[in-house]
């Protein structure tokens, strides 16, 4: 059924304006109303990825055309979360009131969230909820550029650039559990954090990834500032290249140049380059919570902060020193 909750109000951390972190504040806002193929989750932790900066920040501008040109016409920010269910729409066959779910909302620094049932998996038993706030658009980015885009296949040398961070360290062990052979580059403080992922790890100021005339046949750079030619450098002849994110906080295309000519390049080299786009579907959400099942993968989780302190974990998350994920936690 569609839900009314008429004037019933809710916790939420909203925003009024674009700008950094201090534009985020504590209110009380109405309970989303679901349709027909939406589920209505009390969110017990929502993960931190740095989507939620771009929209708060509207960066880049182009960003602004679909969310709103002056203001967010949606105050709330987060989409990934864990919870348990609320209430389902007529459509929706299958979750029901009570189970214990992980996916993608909209909305989900607040207590409640709207979210599309095709974008939802049952939460694995194994894992907590901050364990599973922090898989759905991380865990999918490093999934679909592995399996998907890459086609990481048994012996392959695969290196991961950004592997400490929330897609790299699934990354890491996604790559590991295709059977490749794995190589993570991360920060001097962060190596011990991925060697124990069950990888090699480079610090990437003691070392570059061309170093030994070494060449890999998928390279995964996730956030780099790294051009094309020297990404090119590390790769083998029929190698393969996918570019997660961007390389700076650029006014309009967020520094997403490097994504949009890989594919030019590609016409004219052996290698295939390229970028992603991640889908949100709910069976690779399945694929996901079967790798966490089974221990093939853990979700790294940083730090967790309140509600009220949402403001601070997205400073945190911008400063660069995250170990993983940060999560927000929601319950109480």
């Amino acid at each position: 059924m569609v839900v009314a909750v008429g004037q019933a109000t809710m916790r939420a951390v909203v925003q009024d304006r674009y700008g950094e972190a201090e534009v985020l504040r504590p209110a009380e806002i109405p309970v989303p109303v679901i349709g027909p193929d939406e589920v209505l989750v009390r969110v017990r932790a929502a993960g931190v990825e740095q989507g939620v900066w771009h929209l708060m920040a509207g960066r880049p501008y182009l960003v602004r055309l679909a969310i709103g040109l002056r203001a967010p016409r949606t105050p709330v920010r987060g989409r990934e979360l864990a919870g348990v269910v609320e209430a389902v729409g007529e459509g929706v066959t299958a979750f029901r009131p009570g189970d214990e779910v992980f996916g993608i909302g909209e909305g989900t620094f607040a207590e409640l969230v709207r979210a599309k049932a095709a974008k939802l998996a049952l939460k694995p038993a194994e894992s907590t909820f901050e364990q599973a706030a922090v898989m759905s658009i991380s865990g999918l980015t490093a999934l679909q550029a592995l399996r998907d885009n890459a086609k990481v296949r048994e012996g392959q040398s695969v290196l991961v650039i950004g592997a400490s961070g929330g897609v790299g360290t699934f990354a890491v062990q996604i790559a590991k559990a295709l059977g490749g052979q794995v190589t993570g580059m991360c920060g001097p403080g962060k190596v011990d954090l991925v060697r124990s992922l069950g990888v090699d790890a480079l610090d990437y100021r003691a070392h570059d990834i061309t170093e030994g005339g070494r060449r890999y046949d998928v390279v995964i750079d996730i956030g780099g500032n790294r051009t094309l030619r020297h990404l090119r450098r590390a790769l083998a002849p029929r190698g393969v290249l996918v570019i997660v994110g961007g390389e700076t906080d650029g006014r309009w295309l967020g520094g997403f140049g490097r994504t949009l000519r890989a594919p030019l390049v590609s016409l004219f080299v052996r290698q295939r380059l390229g970028g992603l786009i991640a889908s949100e579907r709910a069976d690779d959400l399945v694929a996901l919570a079967g790798m966490v099942s089974s221990g093939t993968v853990r979700p790294v989780v940083d730090r967790v902060f309140p509600l009220a302190e949402t403001a601070d974990a997205i400073r945190y998350l911008r400063a660069g020193g995250a170990r993983g994920k940060l999560v927000i936690s929601v319950a109480g």
